[in-house]
């Protein structure tokens, strides 16, 4: 994938200085943007100000951790104003660095315990993506192109076979990780090889 670092500062004032090579990388797979003019110092009231950027450019924001004062919970908020997905990961009810996460929680954030449930939730999203990248890439609508699959998406196709078959035996048997055949078969589904019936369970288009 492709990583996007929103800067509270100038783009030629790197803060922390010891992220400079992280800055590098992620510019070779990626951008580092700002709205602030160059030479710009990280403030403290500069934060809040970036993190509307950051909640905005994206479909949802996940929250990891957070105290129950945080500028995670600031770009939470600005996501919701925003009309974005907020996510929260649950924590140990003991811990400081929990009562932000567990209170997003109670308000209503969708609880994450991994990539599926943010994949799922974000799937109608996702799919408008797919498709559109699926028709830049010259794919006809059809099964008339088979050629233009890719291994693991024939795999997945070969898997499902013409009697149908539930997601949960789709990634296991595909010894895939669980997000990858997520998107695959939103892929597919798209480019109408096969087609999801109610309980997760797809089938193969003959």
């Amino acid at each position: 994938g492709r990583s996007i670092a929103v800067f509270g500062s100038g783009l030629d004032v790197i803060y922390p200085l010891e992220n400079k090579k992280l800055m590098d990388k992620i510019i070779d797979n990626g951008a580092v943007i700002s709205e602030f003019p160059m030479q710009t110092i990280p403030k403290r009231e500069n934060f809040p100000i970036r993190n509307r950027i950051i909640s905005g450019i994206s479909l949802g924001t996940v929250v990891v951790e957070a105290a129950s004062r945080s500028g995670s919970l600031i770009t939470a908020k600005l996501a919701l104003e925003q009309g974005r997905e907020v996510f929260a990961v649950p924590g140990n009810i003991s811990s400081g660095k929990s009562k932000g996460t567990n209170s997003l929680l109670k308000l209503g954030a969708k609880l994450v315990e991994g990539i599926d449930d943010i994949i799922e939730e974000l799937r109608p999203q996702i799919g408008i993506y797919l498709k559109k990248k699926v028709e830049s890439q010259g794919y006809a609508i059809n099964r008339s192109k088979s050629d233009r699959l890719t291994d693991e998406e024939e795999k997945i196709c070969s898997l499902i076979g013409d009697e149908g078959k539930h997601i949960d035996s789709i990634i296991i048997e595909s010894s895939l990780p669980s997000g990858k055949v997520v998107s695959i078969l939103a892929k597919l589904e798209l480019m109408g090889f096969i087609k999801q019936y109610s309980g997760k369970i797809f089938f193969r288009n003959n």
